[in-house]
């Protein structure tokens, strides 16, 4: 099973495919990776030599920013904004949309379920 930044990749997956289970690598970095080092993308990750592994993992490690690097630096990014009291920063405090949708309809993977409101109790 290869190790890079610290993930296992699945050895029954393509190349491509297993190291998009690193954050910070989807599928179009993938390909670039593996055309960078000359590996097949179609290559599965349990027949990499340990040679490529070790080819794969000095590129990943030298050339971007995944994993842990990659998380903290996002969630500086939004402490920051937080912490300067930028609207994008409220709206990450409230856990409301940041980027301008609407909230009247929709908008519930970030507000939860639907919270049902009566009308309270007739007054005599």
């Amino acid at each position: 099973m290869a190790r890079i930044a610290g993930v296992n990749l699945p050895n029954q997956k393509r190349l491509e495919v297993g190291l998009t289970y690193i954050f910070g690598i989807g599928q179009p970095t993938a390909r670039q990776v593996c055309a960078a080092l000359g590996l097949s993308p179609d290559t599965k990750v349990r027949d990499l030599t340990d040679d490529e592994v070790t080819k794969l993992r000095t590129h990943i490690d030298a050339e971007l920013q995944v994993e842990g690097d990659l998380r903290r630096e996002r969630s500086q990014a939004i402490k920051r904004l937080s912490e300067i009291g930028a609207y994008r920063g409220i709206r990450h405090r409230r856990g409301l949309p940041v980027n301008g949708q609407r909230t009247k309809t929709n908008a519930r993977t970030r507000k939860g379920p639907k919270k049902t409101v009566g009308r309270g109790k007739k007054a005599k």
